[in-house]
Parts: structure tokens; sequence; C-alpha cells
């Protein structure tokens, strides 16, 4: 797939994917508007927009990652050329997955709603569940060793503190 259509494809398939899960879903709960909630939400909020801000310039990278040094895009109908290990690759297998999960549990605590906070919940389960019997087991097939050596050196959900460097 060129560059071009890769990108294409990818902005498509942003705002399909984490735009639902992490916009228009999270909007559906909260309306973006501060909830009365049985915590105190007012520490939390600097928490929860510091995570709404990574989430989204990670999310943004790994994107434009997929497409230019991919050449394909995070969407399972069109996947990349090659497997992609750079950038927050090197430091945790799913980073779009982690920052996604990052902008809902910052919002949740950001607008102080519970409902959010298990709306989270339910999305990590459900990204937990793809990436462990569709996503791995996918790209095992398709990039066979190359693959298992990353996944031996490459946590799933926890992010290393160094860079894996392939050899």
């Amino acid at each position: 797939m060129r560059k071009v259509s890769a990108g294409i494809a990818t902005s498509v398939f942003f705002f399909l994917a984490p735009g639902m899960v992490a916009g228009l879903v999270p909007w559906l709960i909260t309306h973006w508007r501060f909830q009365r909630s049985s915590w105190d939400p007012v520490p939390l909020r600097w928490l929860g927009a510091a995570l709404i801000v990574i989430g989204v310039i990670a999310l943004v990278e790994c994107f434009a990652r997929f497409a230019v040094r991919g050449r394909g895009t995070p969407a399972p109908v069109l996947p990349t050329e090659v497997l992609v290990v750079s950038g927050l690759y090197r430091y945790v297998r799913n980073p779009m997955y982690v920052a996604v999960l990052a902008i809902v549990f910052g919002q949740a605590l950001f607008f102080g709603s519970e409902w959010a906070l298990i709306y989270g919940a339910c999305v990590w389960g459900a990204c937990t569940a793809f990436v462990v019997l569709y996503e791995e087991p996918t790209l095992r097939r398709r990039y066979g060793e190359q693959y298992n050596t990353y996944c031996r050196h490459v946590r799933r959900w926890i992010p290393r503190l160094t860079p894996w460097r392939s050899s």
C-alpha cells in the first residue's frame, strides 16, 4: 500500500475506531460536563487532563507511524506491510490501546464520572480479549519469528523503561 493511500485509510479508521471509543461514547456518558461523584474529583482532574493529552499525542503518533513506516493501517482489513517496532512500539506492544485507555480513563477522572470509569474497564476488557484472541495470533501468522522475538522483549500493556532495540 502506498503511503498516501495508507494515510487516507488510516485517517478514516482513526475517526471510526478510537474516535468512537475514546470520543463519542465518553461524550454520550459525560456530555463533557463535570459530574457529581462519590469521590472528590478535584485533585484527580489534573491527572485526568494529563492522561487525555498524553493519550491523544501517543495515538496520533502511532497512527501516523502505521501509515508512514508500516505502509498500512491499524485496521485489520488493511494491515501494515511490515511489522512496526519503532517509536512507542519499542516500549509497549500495544501503545494505541494504551493511548485509547488513557484518554477514556482520563475523561472519567477529569469529569468525575463513575459510569465513564466502568466504561473504561469494559474497554480494557474488550481490548485485552481482541488482542489475545485475534490480533496476536494474526500477527504471529503474518510476521512469524520476527513477532515472537518482539513479544519476548516488549510487554503487552506495561511499557519498558528503556526502548527495545531489535538486532
